[in-house]
């Protein structure tokens, strides 16, 4: 039995889910038949996780398998029995997950997703799609521990370029809309969208009002881009998923987790909606263009 604590629903999350899914299938795991998944979701509200992780543990499931910080850190204050595998997490040893990322210690490890190191990479994407920019507002989750961290390479990214660098409160899906009404307002010229729990389980409301207020918005992951989002620079959650099969594998077959190093992702991808830069009225060169691993037309 495998326990998933998601951010969003496994509709939402399809993409990643089936990819942890189809990677079992390989290793000789057949749903139904010997691998049971428990799937709970906080449907964007991290303030559940608690409870959806004591409930996994009460289940007694065999190990449990997560994404995101405030995730992870509910199964550390729920178990420290029950093997518990990352499938990305942003700082495991900065936010006091584990001790080291050669030897973790203790029931959990998996792998990170440098969701923070790629901060300034946005920045700097930003910068060169829109010549003469003075003005970003990233939206983050303050409930979230991976937001200070990510707002400290923000500014600093931002500053060595002259730009300045305002930040976004977004707590739940009503937030949401004032968020877009304040970066207006501001008068900022693009948005950072990271991935916190809010904007990924209404990430539909988040592209639309993006294209409503006529905002250029780079997404932490490519879902956004999927249903509309202008462009996203990050790792590949799909992939990081994938790998964490191999995690669940060998700790199924005894490995202690204690032992398993944390992986670092090995794949990065920039995709952009041309479609979406056409509405936006934003002229995209050839040069970056062919940079991109992945154009949406």
């Amino acid at each position: 039995r495998v326990g998933i604590l998601a951010t969003i629903s496994p509709a939402l999350n399809a993409a990643n889910f089936d990819a942890l899914r189809k990677a079992l299938q390989a290793l000789g795991y057949v749903e139904g038949q010997g691998l049971v998944f428990e799937y709970r979701s906080a449907d964007g509200r991290n303030e559940r996780f608690p409870d959806l992780a004591a409930e996994l543990v009460r289940l007694k499931v065999d190990l449990i398998v997560t994404r995101s910080t405030p995730a992870v850190l509910a199964v550390k204050a729920a178990t420290s029995t029950i093997p518990v595998i990352m499938a990305a997490t942003a700082n495991p040893v900065g936010d006091g997950i584990v001790m080291d990322i050669a030897r973790p210690g203790g029931n959990i490890t998996g792998l990170s997703s440098f969701h923070t190191e790629l901060s300034p990479k946005r920045v700097e994407l930003l910068r060169e799609l829109i010549p003469g920019i003075a003005k970003i507002a990233t939206i983050t989750d303050p409930t979230n521990p991976v937001s200070a961290g990510q707002q400290e390479d923000m500014r600093t990214a931002a500053r060595s370029f002259g730009i300045e660098a305002l930040f976004l409160d977004v707590r739940n899906r009503e937030d949401i809309g004032p968020s877009f009404e304040a970066a207006v307002k501001k008068r900022v010229d693009a948005l950072i969208v990271q991935n916190g729990a809010p904007t990924q389980a209404n990430l539909q409301l988040t592209v639309d009002l993006a294209a409503r207020h006529r905002l250029p918005a780079i997404y932490a992951s490519r879902e956004f881009v999927d249903v509309g989002g202008l462009m996203t620079y990050g790792v590949s959650y799909p992939d990081l998923y994938r790998r964490a099969a191999t995690y669940v594998d060998k700790i199924l077959r005894g490995a202690r987790p204690a032992d398993l190093p944390i992986q670092q992702p090995i794949k990065l991808e920039l995709v952009i909606n041309l479609k979406t830069a056409k509405a936006l009225g934003l002229t995209i060169s050839e040069s970056f263009l062919l940079r991109a691993d992945e154009v949406i037309e």
